[in-house]
């Protein structure tokens, strides 16, 4: 597929004179519409709803976006909690999923009359203490082990995942949950991350739903949702086909009505927590050229860095690259895009084919919209960026402000020193 920005050079070199470079832009038309994507391939589920994974973009202008399309949240801190709190979700509009969680974080989730997601075992009785009960709804997130395939494509390895617990585990806890209060229950698994390919979320349905139906008939427990978790993944490469939500959705129907409706389970919620499907192709990192480099190589240095958008320099992530106004002119320049952290990963791209690139020249680095902004860091001292939502009507709102030096030093609030910190 062809990557196209969401905006033009005119609109970038407009807002710049305001806000200005490196800073995000999210389009809220392609939020809203894809969300309504997700909600129409779920339809068949009356009890269907969509989590949304905070971690992935965690604003509370995207999230009030995203929860006037009906969408929920995901959480797995305290700050995502209060967040989602502050943002005006209640009750079971929150997932609390997290792991090797402080206890007192149970009892501010219960608080918000949140759905807890157990991840292991021994939370069972971490959250009985902390709280004095079980909460009448729990979930239980479960790990199959091994490897997990799609036909003879390896997609994760669950069995070196320290998430959730195993067969035998979830077994027992629904026995001991049971017996001590709870009444409705969920499952929950997470398999793999970024899987490009239409088949996954069915394949994750068919071991959940057996499991369910397995569950339902060892422990008595009454089933009232199962959470597919994230894993749908998009094409940062402009050669990969990407996932159609629509097939996905009927693919999770069929298996449904293969495996749970013959068990008497045909009223059980599917849920989703979808981060980087719903929020990744419509954020961008927008940056300017601002040096460039002759030696052993061609270096064009941009004035973004990898604590703007750390994907590439952790992982080796693609992200592909469009220079603003050049979209028509031939790739016929090799360049290593780099940041100006010391250290030398801090690259964008490396040997990219892109067209010629001149000082001042705008770069848009695609699919920055979940795992973006929200892995940033300060090494170096280098500062956070301004996060912009591109309005359905074509205005620009600030929807968090970069961060200044006083913001860097603001927890050094005790120190006489740098009281005197200008702006």
């Amino acid at each position: 597929m062809e990557k196209k920005p969401f905006v033009t050079r005119e609109q970038l070199e407009k807002i710049a004179e305001t806000y200005p470079t490196p800073f995000y832009l999210y389009d809220e038309k392609g939020i809203r519409e894809n969300a309504k994507a997700l909600k129409e391939a779920f339809s068949w589920n009356p009890g269907f709803k969509e989590y949304f994974a905070v971690k992935a973009t965690p604003n509370p202008f995207i999230l009030k976006v995203l929860q006037s399309m009906g969408c929920g949240t995901d959480c797995s801190s305290k700050t995502e909690l209060l967040m989602s709190k502050a943002c005006g979700f209640k009750g079971h509009e929150i997932m609390f999923s997290s792991n090797d969680t402080p206890p007192e974080e149970f009892k501010l989730a219960d608080e918000l009359g949140a759905i807890i997601n157990l991840d292991d075992f021994t939370h069972i009785e971490c959250v009985e203490k902390v709280l004095g009960k079980i909460p009448e709804t729990i979930c239980c997130r479960f790990n199959p082990g091994g490897l997990f395939k799609v036909t003879t494509d390896i997609m994760d390895n669950p069995g070196d995942a320290k998430y959730g617990m195993t067969e035998a585990q979830i077994t027992e806890a629904y026995k001991i949950l049971k017996a001590k209060g709870a009444k409705n229950f969920g499952i929950h698994a997470f398999l793999a991350s970024n899987t490009v390919t239409n088949e996954y979320y069915p394949l994750l349905a068919k071991v959940l739903f057996e499991l369910a139906v397995k569950l339902k008939k060892e422990t008595g427990a009454d089933i009232k949702f199962i959470n597919l978790s994230g894993g749908i993944g998009i094409p940062y490469r402009p050669d990969q086909e990407p996932n159609d939500i629509k097939v996905i959705g009927e693919g999770v129907r069929k298996v449904y009505e293969e495996v749970l409706v013959p068990a008497g389970m045909g009223d059980v919620a599917i849920f989703t927590e979808l981060g980087r499907f719903m929020l990744a192709p419509y954020g961008v990192l927008v940056t300017r050229a601002i040096h460039e480099k002759h030696t052993y190589k061609e270096y064009i240095g941009v004035d973004a860095c990898a604590v703007n958008l750390m994907r590439p320099a952790m992982y080796g992530a693609y992200h592909h690259i469009t220079v603003m106004g050049k979209e028509n002119e031939p790739c016929d320049h090799k360049y290593d895009v780099t940041g100006s952290l010391c250290e030398n990963n801090d690259k964008f791209a490396i040997d990219r084919m892109l067209p010629k690139i001149d000082m001042g020249d705008l770069l848009v680095i695609h699919d920055a919209g979940a795992h973006g902004f929200a892995m940033g860091y300060n090494y170096n001292g280098k500062l956070k960026s301004a996060e912009l939502l591109l309005k359905e009507d074509g205005s620009v709102q600030m929807i968090r402000r970069a961060e200044t030096p006083k913001d860097y030093f603001a927890t050094f609030d005790f120190c006489d020193i740098l009281k005197g910190v200008e702006e």
